[in-house]
């Protein structure tokens, strides 16, 4: 904290004083497990299987299968109005 002083780090302090708590709900997986597949055939079937579109980017899914989460929080700064 070498460039940041001590009058910083309370204006940050007392900015925050009073505003409303913020819970992060916990957005983890509860189990990842790898599989992997010999052909294209065995990925289609499996996709198929767990109701999933695999394409040649696909790095991961979920299951079952849930739409992204939509983040429609928007900040905004005072002075910008």
């Amino acid at each position: 904290m070498s460039w940041v002083t001590k009058q910083m780090t309370q204006d940050w302090y007392d900015e925050w004083q009073g505003m409303p708590e913020y819970e992060q709900k916990n957005l983890e997986p509860f189990k990842i497990v790898g599989v992997q597949f010999a052909n294209q055939e065995d990925v289609d079937a499996f996709a198929k299987l767990v109701g999933a579109k695999i394409t040649p980017r696909t790095q991961g899914i979920w299951f079952p299968p849930r739409a992204p989460k939509r983040v429609d929080r928007v900040f905004v700064d005072e002075d910008t109005e």
